[in-house]
């Protein structure tokens, strides 16, 4: 279930190249990339693990409530992140030019989904 939800949100979205489903410890439950990604999705959730766990705790200390999504952007890729609860999170890469409304909505309607098998 949780990889054909992952292939649904890359290959529905311009520009996907990968996904993830992690928890907040790094490790993946589960990934799909296509052959052209050039890089290890896992390692990005692994790094971006800390991140996600730092940027939740700027939230909680400033009052402002549960943290819900982060987008990074750099010169290759678009991640886009999305908790799912305070255990799991989604991640997706694009590219740069890649249609991240449309991988945001994906990531949003599939999220109740991925909540209720974990």
């Amino acid at each position: 279930m949780f990889k054909e939800a992952l292939r649904d949100v890359v290959d529905g979205t311009e520009g996907g190249v990968a996904g993830l489903l992690m928890d907040s410890s790094g490790i993946a439950l589960e990934s799909y990339a296509k052959d052209s990604a050039a890089f290890d999705i896992n390692t990005i959730g692994v790094e971006f693990s800390v991140v996600i766990g730092a940027i939740k705790r700027a939230a909680e200390m400033l009052e402002a409530g549960p943290t819900h999504e982060i987008v990074i952007n750099t010169d290759k890729f678009i991640t886009l992140i999305r908790t799912l609860g305070d255990t799991y999170f989604i991640a997706v890469a694009l590219t740069p030019d890649g249609n991240y409304g449309k991988a945001r909505y994906l990531m949003r309607t599939v999220a109740p989904k991925l909540m209720t098998e974990l």
